[in-house]
């Protein structure tokens, strides 16, 4: 007999046999292995730096507006232990009349414009016409006259009139009975 701990070929009923074994022995390695594979691929990721851990001007800029707030609560503080000790004795009277900042401006401008149109003004009022008015009221009264002379009635005349003339409106009841008859 065969002395050798493994057998070269395994016991053989069928043909066919040894392949089917085969396959079995060739599907549990490759189970083994997948089970005690390592990735190839690093997909943990990078981890951050020490410096970018920390965000060192983030926790500068809290510190800053800590010591903002913190300095504005003192004052605050101070100032309502002044207003506490002076038992009520706060100033709270206005006195003083709201101006304009630009009113002297604003003045200085009116002035100003009330000069020139005062300039102006005169200027109108010491220039003669150079129209003659006169002429214009004489033409004015000729064609009147001449109107009144080539009209029937003369302008003016229906004052002296006085007319009995009364003038009668038909109701709506009765025009209505006249369109239909």
């Amino acid at each position: 007999m065969y002395t050798n701990k493994k057998q070269p070929l395994p016991p053989v009923s069928k043909r066919y046999q040894p392949d089917a074994w085969d396959h079995q022995r060739n599907y549990q390695l490759h189970r083994t292995r997948v089970s005690s594979a390592v990735p190839v691929v690093n997909t943990k990721g990078t981890s951050m730096p020490a410096h970018m851990q920390r965000n060192l001007k983030k926790l500068q800029l809290q510190d800053e507006r800590r010591a903002t707030i913190e300095r504005d609560n003192l004052l605050l503080a101070s100032s309502l232990a002044r207003i506490d000790d002076s038992r009520g004795l706060v100033d709270h009277k206005n006195e003083y009349k709201p101006r304009s900042l630009n009113a002297d401006k604003r003045r200085a401008e009116l002035l100003l414009v009330s000069r020139q149109n005062l300039n102006i003004y005169q200027r109108i009022t010491a220039c003669q016409s150079k129209y003659r008015q006169q002429l214009w009221m004489d033409d004015w009264e000729k064609a009147q006259q001449r109107r009144n002379n080539i009209s029937r009635y003369p302008q003016g005349s229906d004052r002296f009139q006085k007319s009995n003339k009364k003038l009668k409106f038909a109701s709506a009841e009765e025009s209505n009975d006249s369109t239909r008859r």
